[in-house]
């Protein structure tokens, strides 16, 4: 063979190598999409990046969405596409388009060949079903659901993407004109849509998991127990939010869609009319039709959270107590902050942020009338006597404050979060179950010292930015957030969070109604970390004696306090 047979022969071998660790062009059921390769470090594995990838043509107003048609040559991937049309965080504006039906993708490769049969994790964003978008918040392009870490280090392929929120994702006249849940229905395309073409990029179809927060926790309860996604995914993973929470059910669909038809000009005295109406109105105003109210609220801010979910007789059958045999051969992990509660607490009374300023019995009392107002004066007195038994005649301000945060995060998560580990176990075939509780405390400098983990305190961790913004946190952050990824996505890989492509600080049981074991997740991870029957006294009265004493208020009439 000629010298520079030879050479020609030996650069081609290497070229074959070199692209082997790329994906380059795949061909998807649209067409073929082009992304990102990206090497990690001088002498890394590489990391395939798609971004923007259309799983569901642009929908068309409040109604279903539709598989999209395709399109011609190779699509460039490589940018993140708006978020679905929202409020801005001051809800002065609105920002985003109603063409946001978009998903990215995360592909950890080696040195020498493409992945192949990797477990996907799908990630679903939460932001009270008003604000978010599949990325996550931005500063200086370093997006909080950037699927990097989690990639890399867990050897998973990670997917987020868009839906559609506020009243163009939720609105329901709660009938067949307006039936609702159009943002469950674009998370169910967009988990089906991976389903069917993940393989391309090198993912296991049979092994996917379902994750998210907050609102997002309660989607990927809702999905989990809807008919329609059966054999769809393999695992769920819901932080900080359950199907069973109080406000993840809208049960007076109508009242709302009213007074925002209203607000846009359309007649309200027939849902025909009305839901015709609302289609062809303008989305922007659509959008800022509805704000969340944040001061001088007449009941709690939980109980403002109007455009949800709704028991449709369709995608949502029945009430999700009723829904759990679906999710019967599901792995479900599930927990919550120790202070998920704080930030509510934090708008319903802002003394508890203000260290100066006390907060009286009387207050906490009208907070817990307003948390139980449906079960009235008996709700509210029992409740309260139970969360003040500890007190004392002169309570230290400290202890009220923390007072007040147990009660929110107890009522807004806790609990419902521990009566839907329960009714998954005792549905389960072959799904199992874990409970856990994340502890690390706040990093925000303007809390109390005393502050846990308040809401979205565990996400910084899951999607590993002690890594990838190694200046802004200690060593022991660090070993959190891979400790973190571990558990999560070994749960992805097996349905064990113990075992899997990491090791673990601490072997965590699984939750069962006997024993009750939950993992106390922080940044000290130890045998003492594993524990039994969170707040039972808590969860043993709310699920039990709460849950039977008579309901003498509704929906309708927390309705009209807001509206009045």
């Amino acid at each position: 063979m000629a010298r520079w047979e030879i050479l020609c022969f030996a650069l081609c071998s290497y070229l074959r190598v070199a692209w082997a660790a790329t994906l380059g062009v795949v061909y998807t059921e649209g067409g073929f999409v082009e992304g990102e390769s990206k090497r990690l470090g001088l002498f890394g594995d590489y990391i395939d990046i798609f971004r923007g990838i259309p799983f569901a043509a642009p929908p068309r107003r409040l109604e279903d969405p539709q598989p999209h048609p395709g399109w011609q040559g190779t699509l460039k991937a490589k940018e993140y596409q708006k978020r679905c049309l929202q409020p801005t965080l001051a809800q002065t504006a609105v920002r985003g388009s109603e063409d946001c039906l978009y998903l990215n993708i995360w592909i950890p490769q080696g040195r020498k060949q493409v992945s192949t049969n990797l477990p996907v994790m799908i990630w679903i964003y939460g932001g009270a079903f008003l604000f978010g978008g599949g990325q996550g918040a931005n500063f200086l392009d370093n997006y909080l659901y950037d699927g990097e870490e989690i990639a890399v280090r867990g050897n998973v392929i990670v997917v987020n993407f868009n839906y559609r929120l506020g009243p163009l994702g939720f609105l329901s006249t709660g009938d067949a004109n307006l039936p609702g849940n159009y943002g469950l229905k674009d998370q169910h395309m967009a988990i089906a849509w991976v389903k069917r073409n993940i393989r391309a990029f090198g993912g296991d179809p049979d092994n996917i998991t379902i994750f998210g927060e907050s609102a997002g926790a309660v989607s990927v309860s809702l999905q989990m127990l809807s008919p329609k996604n059966a054999g769809l995914f393999k695992r769920a993973i819901s932080q900080s939010g359950v199907a069973l929470c109080s406000w993840a059910i809208q049960k007076d669909p109508l009242s709302w869609a009213k007074k925002i038809g209203e607000k846009v000009g359309c007649r309200t005295d027939n849902t025909t009319a009305l839901a015709n109406c609302l289609r062809v109105s303008d989305p922007q105003a659509l959008t800022s039709a509805y704000t969340l109210q944040l001061v001088n609220l007449p009941v709690p801010v939980v109980d403002t959270l109007a455009l949800t979910p709704v028991v449709d007789g369709d995608f949502l059958p029945d009430m999700p107590q009723n829904l759990f045999a679906n999710a019967a051969d599901i792995d479900y992990l599930a927990g919550v902050n120790n202070m998920d509660g704080h930030f509510f607490a934090g708008i319903d009374m802002p003394a508890v942020n203000r260290p100066l300023v006390r907060i009286t019995a009387d207050e906490v009392y009208n907070l817990v009338r307003g948390l139980t107002a449906d079960r009235g004066e008996r709700g509210a007195a029992e409740t309260y006597n139970l969360y003040t038994q500890t007190w004392g005649d002169k309570p230290d301000q400290e202890v009220m404050k923390k007072t007040v945060v147990a009660l929110a995060t107890d009522y807004i998560f806790l609990i419902p979060t521990q009566w839907t580990l329960n009714m998954h176990v005792q549905h389960a075939r072959t799904g199992k179950t874990y409970s856990y509780l994340f502890s690390q405390p706040s990093r925000m400098p303007v809390y109390p010292g005393w502050v846990g983990a308040d809401h979205t305190d565990d996400l910084q961790y899951v999607f590993g930015k002690p890594f990838s913004t190694p200046l802004g946190y200690w060593p022991k952050y660090r070993r959190l957030s891979r400790a973190m990824i571990a558990y999560w996505t070994n749960f992805a890989r097996t349905g064990d969070p113990n075992t899997g492509y990491s090791e673990v600080p601490v072997n965590w049981p699984a939750y069962t109604t006997d024993g009750g074991y939950y993992l106390e997740i922080n940044s000290d991870l130890n045998k003492n970390s594993v524990k039994q029957n969170l707040r039972s006294q808590y969860v043993t009265y709310w699920n039990t004696v709460y849950q039977n004493l008579p309901v003498v208020a509704n929906a309708s009439q927390t309705l009209e306090l807001l509206w009045s």
